[in-house]
């Protein structure tokens, strides 16, 4: 392994391993840690191609491990699960923690252009630094063949950076995603803290925005909502992205759940969904 990634945690888990790392990025200017499920046909003679999940507000890259279960259905189709952190840590930045939606555990997915925030760019982070550092330290990855998803922030995450990216990802799927941040008061929060007030650079980062211009795709969007979902109404408008998707003529599954929350619970319900989605975009 390269100088300082270094393994910080191994545990078995349906034939695989959960192992957890820790490294310096040099996009953030700070340590990270991130977490990989190696499912158990993972070698460097079968490399595994990978999912990545970006997680939401507040959370780690430990999160989706501990509370997912999607390990059993990546063990089945032999995908490995890539989990990054959502924000840099430990900057020390005047303001960072002062909220939930905003800074440490609230990288929503951007680089900063923003003086004082310049070390948030987790949009570089997952989309270069993060796939290099899995090609040149496990040769039991094929990065080549990717797919990414999300939950909530992380949802967003995933849908902005397929979409800039189609020639990185063979699929996205959602849960209860951010869809329209222009519009909402996370989204706007952020944004505005991030990016500045010139609304331009925020259409870079939404969804609903971006499938106007980036819609040449090569399999369905999956997006599971939970109708009981406390945030459904204000914060994530995944119908506004539906829209936009039929105007482009965009292949969109866009799922209402009845009584689901925004919760892992409702995750963990759907999951498996989401990886024979991804596993059959991936040609596995």
């Amino acid at each position: 392994m390269q100088s300082g990634l270094s393994e910080i945690g191994s545990t078995k888990m349906f034939d695989g391993y959960n192992k957890r790392y820790k490294h310096h990025s040099e996009t953030l200017g700070c340590s990270m840690t991130f977490s990989i499920y190696f499912p158990p046909s993972a070698s460097s003679s079968h490399k595994s191609p990978v999912l990545y999940w970006l997680s939401g507000l507040t959370c780690t890259d430990e999160n989706f491990i501990i509370k997912s279960g999607a390990q059993r259905a990546a063990s089945t189709h032999g995908i490995a699960l890539v989990a990054p952190d959502t924000s840099p840590r430990g900057l020390n930045v005047e303001g960072e923690a002062d909220s939930y939606d905003f800074g440490v555990g609230a990288g929503f997915y951007l680089n900063a252009t923003q003086e004082k925030w310049k070390n948030w760019r987790m949009y570089d982070y997952v989309v270069k630094e993060l796939p290099k550092l899995l090609s040149e330290n496990f040769s039991q990855l094929d990065t080549t063949k990717a797919s990414i998803s999300g939950h909530s922030m992380g949802g967003h995450g995933a849908l902005t950076i397929y979409l800039k990216n189609l020639d990185k990802y063979k699929s996205v799927s959602a849960f209860a995603p951010i869809a329209n941040p222009i519009n909402c008061a996370w989204g706007q929060k952020a944004f505005t803290n991030y990016l500045g007030d010139n609304k331009a650079v925020w259409e870079e980062y939404d969804a609903t925005c971006l499938i106007s211009k980036f819609n040449n795709l090569s399999a369905t969007i999956l997006i599971d909502q939970g109708e009981s979902d406390q945030f459904y109404p204000d914060q994530l408008f995944p119908s506004n992205f539906e829209e936009a998707c039929k105007k482009v003529n965009a292949p969109l599954l866009l799922r209402l759940q009845p009584g689901y929350d925004h919760s892992y619970y409702f995750i963990a319900t759907f999951i498996e969904d989401h990886i024979s989605h991804h596993a059959q975009a991936l040609k596995l």
